[in-house]
């Protein structure tokens, strides 16, 4: 196999947000776990205690005035649940109030009594570095992808990229289309289109969509990636379990963590140097945005570390988040829009990782199982056994980490790799080559 692609088991209990299922009439539901009960018979919502004597209640059907309408059969059904819970606050609650808790005439009765002039406050500016500014800024930037395929269908998030309606997103997410399904993307101001694939690239789990017959729309601002600093803080924008538009915050938990979630057709690993977060993120932020406090995309919210391992179960936030790096996916996103098929870079070789002697886990490092004739790791000595331990700056502490490390480089790089071959250390100084048929190195 070319390049550092294949990898160990090590993705128990980490996943990556597939698209939510359509909902079910009576039970808020999808791929990822029940989220809420509609059925008003549920012990859950006991019925209400009969009214004292006292003048007739206000139909509780009356509906207020204003309401604006609902976009989505999934997020309306979560507010219509909440409601119940929630008894009298939101939307309807002076119906409900009127109904549990009966009042006088003098409720309604008009009098002479003066009463103050209530005067709204004047909408002030979020302040810089705010959640808030953040979200104003970078929310219609932000879509809903609903996606329907010949086995299944949901939905996920994508990242504005051009006035055009060019989309960056998860290739997990718009792959359940396959070739004849569809894919329709709604936007913050409540409108929506049709939208077609530009290029995906499963080994980075990213995808550019188009959507059709769109202009004047918002891109979001890119930022660096490489700026982050363990500690910061970060928001996340998209539309988990359908719920669109929705952010939450946090800050970068770590840099550079080696995620696996899967492989392509060929065996090659889905891996990458993921920023791991606290913000809260859920199936259906996958393709969203991860975004710095200047309102910058930083990452794309892509998987999840959870508290089950098993493979129908994938639960939701226990704080474990894990977005793309930015910097790392922008050449190949310029590919995919070009209509190229994305390059990566690569060593050349197989590994694995190591096998402590002890039989009790394993060491540092990943392990040489195979080198391709000619390769660049060919080139700079590299021969089966030996272990692999730094690239630059990168300590390397397994086969996820040695893909994760070369995937953050591109094709034609110059890197210091540092390894054990024969009881003692060496170094090499090589230019990677690129699993493209033709390379340029």
């Amino acid at each position: 196999m070319a390049g550092p692609d294949r990898t160990g088991p090590h993705t128990t209990g980490v996943v990556r947000f597939f698209p939510d299922a359509k909902p079910g009439l009576s039970v808020v539901t999808g791929r990822h776990g029940i989220v809420g009960a509609m059925n008003d018979t549920s012990p859950l919502f006991p019925p209400a205690p009969a009214p004292a004597p006292g003048p007739a209640p206000a139909p509780a059907s009356a509906a207020p005035p204003g309401r604006r309408p609902r976009r989505g059969a999934f997020a309306a059904s979560v507010v219509t649940a909440s409601l119940l819970v929630g008894g009298a606050a939101g939307v309807g609650g002076a119906a409900a109030w009127d109904e549990w808790h009966p009042g006088t005439a003098t409720d309604t009765a008009s009098t002479s009594t003066s009463t103050s002039q209530v005067v709204s406050a004047p909408a002030s500016a979020a302040p810089d570095g705010s959640v808030e500014q953040v979200a104003q800024q970078v929310l219609p930037s932000v879509v809903k992808i609903d996606v329907s395929g010949p086995q299944e269908s949901g939905s996920g998030s994508g990242i504005v990229l051009s006035s055009d309606g060019k989309i960056l997103t998860n290739n997990h997410v718009v792959e359940v289309a396959g070739s004849s399904g569809s894919i329709r993307v709604s936007f913050n101001d409540g409108t929506s289109a049709p939208a077609k694939i530009l290029g995906t690239d499963p080994l980075t789990d990213t995808a550019v969509i188009q959507a059709q017959d769109v202009s004047g729309l918002t891109p979001a601002t890119i930022g660096k990636s490489s700026a982050l600093r363990v500690g910061q803080g970060v928001v996340a924008i998209g539309s988990p379990y359908g719920l669109e538009s929705t952010v939450t915050s946090g800050i970068v938990s770590a840099l550079d963590r080696p995620v696996a979630v899967g492989s392509d057709a060929q065996g090659n690993s889905t891996t990458y140097p993921a920023i791991q977060t606290d913000a809260a993120i859920n199936p259906g932020n996958s393709g969203g945005p991860l975004a710095d406090l200047a309102g910058h995309v930083v990452g794309i919210d892509a998987s999840i570390r959870t508290s089950t391992s098993s493979a129908t179960d994938q639960g939701g936030s226990i704080g474990l988040g894990f977005a793309i790096p930015i910097d790392e996916v922008m050449p190949i996103v310029d590919q995919m829009i070009k209509g190229e098929t994305p390059t990566h870079a690569r060593l050349g070789i197989s590994v694995s990782d190591v096998a402590n002697p002890t039989g009790t886990g394993a060491s540092e490092g990943a392990q040489v199982q195979q080198v391709t004739p000619g390769s660049t790791g060919a080139k700079a000595g590299l021969a089966k056994g030996d272990v692999i331990t730094k690239v630059d700056g990168h300590l390397i502490t397994g086969a996820d980490s040695l893909v994760a490390t070369i995937r953050s480089y591109r094709p034609g790089d110059t890197v210091t790799v540092t390894f054990q071959h024969g009881g003692s250390s060496h170094t090499a100084r090589l230019q990677l080559d690129s699993d493209a048929r033709t390379t340029a190195s």
